[in-house]
């Protein structure tokens, strides 16, 4: 897990707000599965980032759409990997997989990390019309 959270290049205040608890969710999943917490408590975590994320790209995904922006179907391929790597971690852990969870969960934090420092600062310097 990297030592420090980045900032969040967002053009507004909430989309910052919201990145900023995705990745306090994917804090608190990894320090979880480090801390070799209880199964309910991970599937309480996992299930939230899980459906705080649903909701937090859908809202993105709409105000790219709106601005017509270039990258809207590059953007939208790393929200569906997140999801799908999400689901697939809920999925092994509500069988038992625990053991896998934590690479998984820190793969996660690194992949969400480098998608706001790419993907979403790029979109944060798109001009408007």
């Amino acid at each position: 897990m990297p030592d420090h959270l980045p900032t969040t290049p967002a053009r507004n205040a909430t989309m910052d707000g919201e990145h900023r608890i995705q990745l306090e969710l994917i804090a608190a999943l990894c320090a979880a599965v480090d801390a070799h917490a209880g199964n309910e408590e991970i599937s309480v975590i996992l299930e939230r980032l899980l459906d705080f994320s649903k909701a937090h790209f859908l809202s993105e995904e709409l105000l790219m759409r709106l601005d017509s922006h270039d990258e809207f179907d590059d953007h939208v391929e790393d929200h569906a990997q997140m999801l799908d790597a999400l689901e697939a971690m809920l999925d092994t852990h509500r069988v038992g997989g625990t053991a896998l969870l934590p690479g998984q969960a820190g793969k996660l934090l690194t992949f969400l990390v480098r998608h706001i420092e790419t993907r979403d600062a790029r979109y944060a310097r798109t001009p408007r019309i």
